[in-house]
């Protein structure tokens, strides 16, 4: 049965723009909230947060009608990083999450992510029986049985103490000047208090959300502005969160930017050192470049690649018994701390090692030799299926063949926005352009 509604990162598009009506919410949270309630137990609950576009006001409103109209209670957490969801609804014996965010997405978008009573985000198979519930119509409660809805007020502060654990005991951060870019968005008070509160020197950016300014010129996405604020307050290193803070890029103190797959290789060896990662292996999506593989292998360790998503991470890592997976965008992992990824704490784990080891954030960085990457997006029209046609088929065929053995092609669509991404690595950088040029010319022809 084919996906309508939900993407790689559940459902998401432009607010009121099908299918991110609040119309469709609602009934997306009726159907959630019917699959999702246990007839075994008395008490019916879903937690509920958001980030800062104004569009969160609508689709939080119209997601509490439906699920109250299934019998749900309903907790609403208000502006919560995505990380605090997974990690509240098991906490408070909630049988379902919701996070209204479009994580790095422009604020005229949103989305609605899912997860289940263990804190992890929902299978394909679950998602599938929403959507068929969605068009099927969910029951409603009888009248007596409606549930009810209510703020809490302290979900930031438990996540806030939720993420300082995950931090060594007893390490401090006095003396480190801390750049910290929170897109704006939903971590815009959190991660700069657990900063301070750890003793850094806090020099915090993207923190004065307007509902219309979320990823806006700056986070995880844009991170020039916080490599020049690097530099300009002479920091010892910067973190940059997108909108829903599951996401860290980070900066070190020469400006440059680091990526989620050098982050990645820091911490899968060291945790391989302290004999912290679980059978030697480290799990990542079919984007990581290449230079990561080679780096693990030449440690004895093991990189397990899957599709692209975090969710699919998790899965991998859930099925194999690992504990440390991620994406180069960012999206860091690590199932001893966390159900799904957190940029605050990742960013903290890279903190961590700066104090422990000594070293400059530019030194921990320099962990391995990038294999040349080049990766364009093609925007294309609602309903148009470029990849299907011949000359496309075609053009990624010559591409192929041109590369050879000496890289590697990638071409998928985006499960979050309308965009084909073509990525390819190759040691011949003149041939990589020529080879990724060539493919996204002739989509863009057909697009």
């Amino acid at each position: 049965m084919a996906r309508k509604l939900f993407g790689t990162d559940g459902v998401r598009g432009t607010a009121n723009t099908y299918p991110m009506t609040a119309e469709l919410a609602l009934m997306i949270g009726a159907a959630a909230g019917r699959y999702f309630r246990n007839e075994h137990s008395g008490v019916h609950r879903v937690v509920i947060g958001k980030d800062t576009r104004r569009s969160g006001y609508m689709f939080e409103n119209a997601l509490t009608a439906g699920l109250t109209s299934t019998g749900m209670n309903v907790l609403l957490l208000g502006p919560v990083p995505t990380p605090a969801v997974g990690l509240l609804t098991p906490s408070m014996r909630a049988d379902l999450g919701i996070m209204i965010s479009a994580s790095h997405n422009p604020a005229e978008d949103n989305g609605i992510k899912f997860f289940g009573p263990d804190g992890f985000k929902l299978s394909d198979e679950a998602e599938l029986e929403i959507e068929a519930l969605v068009e099927a119509g969910a029951k409603p409660a009888q009248a007596h049985n409606i549930g009810r809805a209510q703020r809490i007020d302290d979900g930031r502060f438990r996540y806030q103490e939720r993420v300082k654990s995950s931090f060594p005991p007893g390490m401090r951060l006095d003396g480190m000047k801390v750049v910290i870019d929170c897109a704006n968005g939903a971590a815009h008070r959190a991660a700069p208090e657990v900063l301070w509160e750890l003793g850094a020197d806090v020099i915090p950016m993207g923190v004065s959300p307007n509902g219309y300014n979320i990823n806006d010129g700056c986070g995880s996405t844009k991170p020039e502005a916080a490599a020049r604020r690097v530099l300009e307050e002479g920091a010892d290193v910067g973190i940059c969160l997108d909108g829903d803070a599951d996401r860290v890029i980070l900066i070190d103190d020469k400006g440059r930017v680091a990526d989620g797959d050098q982050i990645m290789a820091l911490m899968a060896a060291r945790w391989a050192e302290e004999d912290r990662l679980r059978d030697g292996t480290l799990v990542a999506t079919v984007m990581s470049n290449l230079g990561l593989e080679r780096y693990l292998t030449a440690k004895g360790l093991k990189l397990m690649r899957t599709g692209v998503g975090d969710r699919y991470v998790v899965e991998a890592m859930r099925q194999g018994g690992w504990n440390l997976g991620g994406e180069q965008s960012g999206h860091i992992v690590m199932t001893d701390y966390a159900t799904t990824g957190d940029g605050l704490m990742a960013g903290l784990q890279f903190l961590a090692e700066m104090v422990r080891s000594g070293q400059p954030a530019h030194r921990l960085v320099e962990t391995f030799d990038k294999v040349p990457q080049l990766l364009k997006n093609v925007r294309f029209a609602p309903g148009a299926t470029p990849l299907d046609l011949p000359q496309v088929q075609s053009a990624i065929e010559m591409a192929e063949a041109s590369l050879g053995q000496k890289g590697r092609l990638l071409i998928r669509k985006s499960g979050t926005e309308p965009l084909i991404r073509v990525m390819a690595e190759c040691e011949d950088e003149g041939l990589l352009s020529q080879v990724v040029d060539g493919v996204v010319a002739e989509i863009e022809s057909a697009a």
